[in-house]
């Protein structure tokens, strides 16, 4: 090979490695960089995470001077919904406790739900109302206020209502279907194995049996007079004398001042300013986390089906 040929081959040699090297170097800094921004995503969404979650911790509030406090009961009332008794009292109690509070205003607007619930909700207000004598409550009422929503209500010293809500239906129910007939006509044979007489209680794919109709009929009626011995001590001699104010009929506002379920017309805005005198209102609603929220569904769900798998329970929900 002469010295030429070999310059260029020795040359050649030098460029294609630089060009290697180039191209190593390049992948390198590209995997280096592609590390980077994913570790910088995964910060972002797992600082997202936890700040949407409020794993970081809760600041406690700090309240504006003299201000009226704000309780929401919105929705079904239920162990699993935003208008649990942990969630309502939660918030009433740290209403009550600030020093600052001059009065508060639980702001209804629910079709009722468990009477287990609603009874703890109305338990506490009474408890906090003994505790805080010289703060006084108010319930206000949006659209609705009926069952356990108006269960909850009675516990406030007045009952402010726009004119066309919807008050009452203080009455309990247990609903469910019946199927036997569908099993008979689709020649389905319902295969039900129980040890004791009724645990087997309205199986909807059975025959009504009259000794557990009338035994669930006592149970309503049982709730039933809680539910209006709740009310009469709430309202007091408010109440108008109408048998069918206990019958579960519902009425307008307008139409449950007249019979003494409600004490006037009435906002929140105007029960701050007007009746608390403190214009400035300050929510105390407690509010679940995602963390919250996801973890006591999953475990109701996982208790449920468990207990529903060990036992054949049904759940038929009472409002």
């Amino acid at each position: 090979m002469s010295l030429p040929e070999q310059h260029e081959e020795n040359w050649e040699r030098k460029v294609l490695e630089k060009l290697a090297t180039s191209a190593l170097q390049e992948q390198r800094r590209g995997r280096y960089w592609g590390i980077f921004f994913k570790s910088l995503t995964f910060l972002y969404l797992f600082l997202l995470l936890f700040i949407a979650a409020g794993w970081f911790g809760a600041r406690e509030m700090t309240s504006p001077g003299k201000h009226t406090a704000l309780v929401q009961v919105n929705g079904v009332i239920s162990g699993d919904s935003a208008a649990s008794s942990d969630q309502i009292t939660a918030g009433l109690q740290a209403a009550f406790k600030d020093s600052n509070t001059q009065g508060v205003v639980l702001r209804i607007n629910s079709p009722g739900g468990s009477p287990v619930h609603a009874g703890l909700i109305n338990e506490e207000i009474r408890r906090l109302r003994e505790l805080y004598p010289n703060v006084p409550l108010y319930a206000v009422v949006e659209d609705i206020c009926a069952s356990g929503g108006y269960y909850i209500a009675v516990a406030a010293d007045r009952i402010y209502v726009n004119k066309a809500s919807l008050i009452g239906s203080i009455g309990v129910l247990m609903d469910g279907f019946g199927f036997s007939g569908v099993l008979d006509k689709l020649g389905v044979e319902r295969r039900l194995l129980t040890a004791g007489d009724n645990k087997g209680f309205l199986d909807p794919f059975s025959p009504l049996q009259p000794k557990q109709r009338e035994y669930a009929q006592t149970m309503l009626d049982d709730i039933h007079a809680q539910f209006i011995d709740v009310v009469k001590k709430g309202r007091g001699d408010r109440l108008k004398p109408a048998p069918e104010i206990f019958s579960g009929l519902i009425w307008t506002g307008e139409r449950s001042i007249e019979l003494g379920l409600a004490d006037g017309l009435g906002s929140v805005d105007y029960v701050a300013r007007e009746v608390i005198k403190a214009e400035n209102i300050v929510d105390y609603t407690a509010r679940e986390n995602i963390a919250e929220r996801v973890a006591k569904r999953f475990g109701a769900a996982s208790a449920e089906a468990f207990w529903g798998l060990a036992t054949g329970a049904r759940h038929s929900p009472m409002r």
